[in-house]
């Protein structure tokens, strides 16, 4: 296992980054009088998870434990959003089942971390 230098090195941190990403360009296509609403608050989620993962790394474990749920939460507010934009019509149902599996994998990333640390530190 190679050495954890920062938050970059997290692979659950480079997901992160990639669903963000997704979400920029997929919300990109969401009607202009959504910017403020819907596109936005996407947004402001998928960026939300790799903040609160790379702020948490470089706290107390319990923090970044802290963090880490907020991540998820944001996850979890991530795939509301987008089941919500496709049943307004603002994706297709491939882009959301796409979109699910990158967040499901994100979530099952961050909870098997905090589950690694918590038994680091049992």
């Amino acid at each position: 296992m190679s050495k954890i230098n920062s938050f970059e090195d997290l692979l659950v941190w480079q997901k992160a980054i990639n669903i963000a990403v997704e979400v920029y360009k997929l919300t990109s296509k969401f009607p202009k009088e959504e910017i403020f609403g819907m596109t936005s608050q996407l947004r402001r989620a998928s960026t939300s998870i790799s903040l609160n993962i790379s702020e948490g790394s470089v706290k107390s474990t319990a923090t970044f434990i802290l963090q880490l749920g907020h991540a998820k939460g944001s996850a979890s507010e991530l795939l509301s959003g987008f089941i919500l934009s496709q049943k307004l019509g603002f994706l297709s149902l491939d882009e959301l089942s796409n979109m699910r599996i990158l967040i499901e994998e994100e979530s099952k990333m961050i909870n098997s971390l905090i589950t690694a640390i918590k038994n680091k530190n049992k």
